[in-house]
């Protein structure tokens, strides 16, 4: 499988006693929609399929996965923080209405006093609020995606309107 054909889930963060138990941190927000059966890790920018023997999903967006032939700490240990990806048929289809700051990746950010200022390359979630990072001539500036500052979301043109407080885009110019 290539990967153009899968979608990443997230990766695994640790190993658990020594049977080969692993801990699987998510990144995908779905993830309790998600169907298992094979799970593919990325090793030398290859997918390599890894069947499940057994999973416990958490709510803290992680779980216990044991994996066929992982039986030993030994084995599970070269798999740690290693990307894991599932085939996109897979992928749990979404509502067209229910819209996350996650969707704002790829859009262009528009601040109406400073213009243009570059496509939206990572969306974080901070304890209170995320954090858009928009990839402005090669230096990341970084907002919080608050509706105080978001004037506009052009879903069609794949484009955000943006108020940013005075002076915080200069600071980011700045060296």
């Amino acid at each position: 499988m290539k990967l153009e054909e899968a979608f990443y889930i997230g990766y695994i963060t640790r190993t658990r006693g020594l049977k080969g138990e692993m801990q699987l941190f998510f990144e995908f927000e779905d993830y309790l929609d998600l169907e298992f059966d094979v799970l593919f890790l990325e090793m030398n920018k290859k997918l390599v399929p890894y069947f499940l023997e057994a999973i416990k999903l958490h709510k803290n967006s992680t779980a216990y996965l044991s994996l066929e032939d992982v039986d030993h700490i030994d084995k599970a240990q070269p798999l740690l923080r290693k990307k894991v990806y599932l085939p996109l048929d897979k992928m749990p289809e979404r509502d067209p209405d229910d819209f996350r700051y996650s969707d704002l990746v790829g859009y262009l950010v528009i601040d109406e006093n400073e213009g243009e200022l570059g496509p939206i390359i990572n969306v974080q979630e901070m304890p209170q609020q995320f954090i858009a990072t928009v990839d402005m001539v090669g230096k990341e500036l970084m907002f919080p995606l608050s509706d105080d500052l978001i004037l506009a979301i052009d879903a069609e043109e794949k484009v955000l309107e943006v108020e940013l407080p005075e002076g915080l885009v200069t600071l980011y110019r700045e060296d």
